[in-house]
């Protein structure tokens, strides 16, 4: 099941799951491998940025990617990025061994030239194995780091196993419909766009060429939905699911530990966690917060009955 260029659909972030006293929670990943299957996702993205993979140690790392490979029944990519080629080589080397379909590689922050992030990634892509797919991660507001159209062409042109971008660039409407002109006139490779931040512009983003999502909003069942309209041309379902549930998009869509804290405390009013902690140093609802996202919920329940939440 390694990944190709041609993934459709929605690959769901999917985050580490921790009980209170900061230990990984295992039963939680086999409900979130269920609830994902429910949703109907064709696949899901573990240790990723929101997936708190910093604070695991590459023990931890390797075990959690393990326990989501065991119980999958679909495709599963593994962040790999680590500030040095071996210890990305070495995961990568290990979850594809385990049955990953591919890994994802984000930039360095302290990559600032367009040659630098090239030849970042053709090391990168050296380090893992050139049999082994990758995703490009382009996510200015956390890493730091702008990758212009023509850098993204660049690593597709000079990286066979570059399969997958990760979109989240922002505004990042216009970067699709370069990359797929780019792709029209034969100067770059076909790649796979699926598109992050949360979910925030993914009514316009299909539309505009990319082939789904790679988010963890709450709701993986609603980006679901949203794809399957849009390629089916029913864009007025598409765009009225979705606004919808922009509001609790946007409230999720906090920078860090406060979107996090939003995203698991939601997950565990589903069900599929047992706690909604984050390891330290991470991130709590206040009671505000708490009461803010419920009413939400409530007033998402009017439009889609999935958010009808037992009290």
């Amino acid at each position: 099941m390694k990944l190709t260029s041609t993934e459709k659909g929605v690959y769901a972030i999917a985050p580490t799951p921790f009980l209170d006293d900061g230990s990984i929670d295992f039963p939680s990943i086999d409900r979130l491998v269920d609830f994902y299957q429910e949703a109907g996702v064709n696949g899901i993205t573990v240790l990723g940025a929101l997936g708190e993979a910093p604070k695991l140690t590459t023990e931890e790392a390797a075990a959690v990617a393990d326990r989501f490979l065991t119980r999958a029944p679909f495709p599963v990519i593994v962040g790999v990025s680590a500030p040095g080629y071996a210890a990305m080589g070495g995961l990568a080397k290990k979850v594809m061994a385990n049955g990953a379909a591919g890994v994802m590689i984000a930039p360095q922050p302290s990559l600032r030239t367009d040659d630098q992030i090239v030849n970042y990634y053709r090391g990168a892509a050296e380090a893992i194995g050139k049999d082994t797919p990758f995703v490009i991660q382009d996510f200015p507001l956390t890493f730091s780091v702008i990758m212009a159209t023509d850098v993204i062409r660049r690593i597709a042109a000079d990286n066979d196993n570059a399969v997958m971008l990760k979109h989240e660039d922002w505004p990042g409407l216009e970067k699709i419909t370069q990359i797929r002109a780019l792709e029209a006139a034969g100067k770059i490779p076909h790649l796979s766009i699926l598109c992050g931040f949360g979910g925030a512009f993914l009514d316009f983003e299909v539309e505009r060429g990319a082939d789904g999502a790679m988010t963890g909003y709450c709701f993986p069942e609603m980006l679901v939905d949203v794809v399957r309209s849009s390629a089916n041309g029913d864009r007025d379902a598409a765009h009225d699911l979705f606004d919808a549930h922009l509001p609790l998009i946007r409230y999720e869509q906090q920078p860090g530990a406060a979107g996090l804290s939003v995203r698991k405390y939601v997950l565990k009013r589903r069900g599929v966690l047992t706690s909604d902690a984050q390891r330290s140093p991470g991130g709590t609802l206040s009671t505000t917060a708490t009461s803010e996202v419920e009413y939400l919920l409530n007033r998402l329940a009017r439009h889609d009955p999935r958010a009808k939440l037992d009290s």
